[in-house]
């Protein structure tokens, strides 16, 4: 791309070329009248979320995922987010999101990203639409620490759910930690972990503490320049738990598609709005290379590996 910033020799960071950039314009689908849920399935739409509130169909997604703007100052391309009060977030958050819930089945889940910023406006917001049923702390280590304040390093998503009848697949989303303290019975048999050629493991149940998982960095094949992407690892929790093979999962800010590719390495269908060009053509890249390539780094075997676990 024009103007393209010089990386270091292992910079893995994923890139579009000129010619790239052309290819995946032509994928993306834009809206300019009702659409059905076939029409959308497995699509990047080019708009903003606000253009296309009232083409979306209605009770036809499983799985909402929601990760907007936090209320801080951030640019994303050429657009700039700019933090506001509370009470402003709040509004703004409740603007979108009543309309935008109409696209859920009964059983749907819906699981939707902040911050300490954002934390009060979230839940304000969504409790008269949906039950809450916990709020997610994940660590995204990341950064060189504040000098005056708590390094901030992590964030919270909040789960809901449109009804009591919905998904939660827990044998999905078993963590795997190497054994620390290994206990025996009586007869020197393992006590609730396992003993392999390559170290002493045991299956954990998740929990809503998440301290397993990597922000993208440069030497991942994953990353991009999107100044908040989420990592692979966190939407694969949330779509194995919370959705089936074959359901549709949506996602309103995709942002450069981690949802949307997750849910193609998963089995299931995905819709994503992006208003970002940019970020639209790396999301189908991405896309593109999951016909290839399914890993999703830090899950092997049906589990997810506790950080710097995972046997090569």
């Amino acid at each position: 791309m024009k103007g393209e910033k010089s990386r270091a020799p292992r910079n893995r960071t994923l890139i579009l070329s000129a010619e790239e950039a052309v290819e995946y314009q032509q994928k993306l689908l834009k809206l300019d009248s009702p659409a059905t849920p076939e029409h959308l399935q497995n699509r990047t739409i080019y708009q903003d979320l606000l253009e296309v509130l009232d083409k979306l169909p209605s009770g036809f997604v499983d799985l909402l995922f929601i990760d907007p703007p936090y209320n801080l100052t951030k640019s994303f391309g050429s657009e700039t987010f700019r933090e506001r009060s509370l009470q402003a977030y709040q509004a703004w958050l409740e603007s979108w999101l009543s309309q935008l819930l109409k696209i859920l089945k009964p059983t749907a889940s819906v699981y939707i990203c902040g911050d300490w910023r954002s934390s009060a406006a979230i839940q304000l917001a969504v409790e008269p639409y949906l039950i809450v049923r916990n709020c997610i702390t994940w660590e995204r280590e990341k950064g060189r620490g504040a000098k005056a304040n708590w390094k901030n390093c992590s964030e919270q998503i909040w789960f809901c759910t449109a009804s009591d009848h919905y998904t939660f697949n827990l044998d999905a989303v078993k963590l795997k930690r190497k054994v620390i303290a290994p206990y025996t019975d009586t007869h020197g048999h393992p006590k609730g972990w396992e003993q392999t050629p390559t170290g002493n493991y045991r299956l954990t149940h998740p929990s809503n503490l998440w301290t397993d998982i990597s922000v993208p960095f440069w030497s991942m094949p994953e990353n991009t320049d999107h100044p908040t992407q989420k990592p692979e690892k966190l939407l694969a929790k949330i779509i194995l738990a919370s959705s089936n093979l074959g359901d549709r999962v949506f996602d309103p800010f995709l942002g450069s598609g981690t949802t949307s590719v997750v849910a193609k390495k998963t089995g299931r269908n995905y819709t994503g709005i992006e208003a970002n060009l940019m970020y639209c053509c790396l999301a189908e890249k991405r896309l593109a290379i999951a016909n290839q390539d399914k890993t999703i780094q830090g899950y092997s075997e049906g589990v997810f590996w506790e950080r710097n676990s995972l046997r090569e």
